[in-house]
């Protein structure tokens, strides 16, 4: 069940009326509605894996009870790293095992041998990797006694399970979300209405630009050898405003829903592509995937703390894993390394943390200065999703080669008029709007009535006009 498809819009206004005309008396009616809905909408996916995820989430909330109720430090390793250990060979199986099989056997057949080797075959799990970092993060802070274990357990699954954020984040944190589970929750008429605002805004990044974006984007990357480099440079530019309206739409779309039920989810995207440097960036790109490392990764090897060849040594080692969490492809190592790399002068020269606030704030037009570093940032941003994009290295570089060509300074072989007005269109509402936490936060304050309404018509025109296929959301495979 897509959110960009019509059961979903059935879907969710039942779920509401349920939730508050029906159970609105009984904070434990509630979440047993809301997980049993998650369920359902996991179901819809492939039921078998339910039980996958039942398994996961059962693993973990009696983990966190014995690692509580234990004070023998042997016991308690026992079970926090049998309980890593599981989730991570859970993933690891479903994930890279056929990945790390046949780089094996290539590795084999570059030598000159050829052997037989066992490989798996099986559907990736949808959403494996957000609901195993759910539960890493709180079996993680059980043991380090920064949070009680849950009791309820019902409680405890909607919070690994909750169906806005299940297949695609954001990754929760259960000192976030568990208090909000628990606590009792009030229907709260302008935080719903920012939510309708929010999925509007979600709808109109995914169907309107990614998905037309990714036609494009597809027809270029499935074989750059047809095309001129300049028209190249244009396919890596439809996929850089595909994987950003496809992510950042779904994230929109979840929190939007989520403040429907009245819980506010972790923001998940702050206008990247206006960074003035590419740390800056990764504060605002994947912002709950990018916290979850530095928690739980880059401050346990030492973080900042040692010298700088540390510091490297950490960077590295946070951005291969990002990349490789991603997929099993060595495409994916190379973005997170290219990422690495970008990063490793600003942290050399201490300058990782001076593009802290927003840019241009309170100001309608960046400065000269800031134009060119935010035209830089996004520059380097675009080659690396050439490798992020690509089916294999050698077809990265293949499509790198295409555009340093002569070919370069002509005109794109594709130019779509009315994808690249849409495209502006998108970039001024989210510049406008780059103060707020989506482009339509404070969208009641601009301009009259009339104005606002017709804006939304023109919106829901536009999702009427182009959102009659559904298109899978890029993130599910991840």
């Amino acid at each position: 069940m897509l959110f960009n498809s019509f059961p979903f819009a059935i879907f969710v206004p039942v779920i509401f009326v349920l939730y508050w005309f029906v159970f609105q008396k009984s904070l434990k009616a509630q979440n047993i509605l809301i997980l049993a809905a998650s369920y359902f909408f996991y179901s819809c996916w492939d039921w078998r894996f339910l039980f996958l995820l039942l398994f996961s989430t059962a693993l973990d909330y009696f983990s966190g009870l014995q690692l509580e109720k234990n004070s023998n430090t042997t016991v308690r390793k026992f079970w926090f790293y049998g309980t890593i250990g599981i989730n991570l060979s859970f993933l690891g199986v479903f994930k890279y095992f056929d990945f790390f099989v046949l780089s094996f056997q290539n590795l084999f057949l570059k030598m000159g041998y050829a052997i037989d080797v066992f490989t798996l075959n099986i559907i990736l799990p949808v959403g494996i990797s957000f609901y195993t970092f759910h539960g890493l993060s709180y079996v993680i802070d059980v043991y380090k006694k920064r949070i009680r274990a849950e009791k309820n357990f019902v409680e405890y699954a909607v919070f690994v399970s909750y169906f806005p954020l299940l297949v695609a984040g954001p990754i929760e944190r259960a000192t976030h979300l568990l208090p909000q589970i628990k606590a009792k929750r009030n229907f709260n008429y302008d935080q719903a209405v920012s939510g309708l605002y929010q999925i509007l805004w979600g709808l109109f990044k995914k169907i309107v630009i990614a998905d037309n974006c990714a036609r494009f984007a597809n027809e270029i990357f499935n074989d750059p050898s047809q095309y001129s480099g300049s028209t190249l440079v244009a396919g890596a530019l439809f996929f850089t405003f595909q994987i950003y309206g496809d992510f950042s739409g779904y994230s929109d779309i979840a929190l939007g829903v989520s403040k429907l039920f009245g819980i506010e989810l972790l923001k998940n995207f702050a206008f990247p592509y206006f960074s003035r440097d590419i740390a800056e960036f990764w504060r605002r790109w994947h912002i709950s995937l990018s916290s979850w490392f530095k928690d739980y990764l880059y401050i346990p090897l030492g973080g900042s703390k040692g010298g700088k060849a540390m510091q490297i040594r950490n960077t590295f080692i946070i951005f291969l894993v990002s990349g490789f969490w991603h997929g099993a492809n060595w495409t994916f190592l190379i973005w997170g390394f290219l990422n690495a790399l970008y990063f490793i002068p600003l942290l050399l020269t201490n300058k990782n943390r001076i593009n802290l606030d927003i840019i241009a704030q309170d100001r309608l037009l960046p400065s000269m200065r800031e134009s060119l570093q935010m035209f830089t940032t996004f520059a380097l941003t675009v080659f690396a999703w050439v490798f992020f994009r690509a089916d294999s290295v050698s077809s990265a570089f293949h499509f790198i080669n295409g555009i340093f060509s002569k070919s370069l300074i002509s005109l794109p072989q594709i130019r779509p008029t009315f994808l690249i007005i849409l495209i502006i269109f998108f970039i001024v509402v989210e510049w406008l709007g780059r103060q707020g936490n989506f482009a339509l936060d404070n969208f009641k304050k601009y301009g009259s009535r009339a104005f606002r309404w017709t804006f939304i018509i023109l919106i829901l025109t536009l999702l009427f006009i182009f959102g009659k296929e559904e298109q899978q959301f890029i993130y599910f495979q991840f």
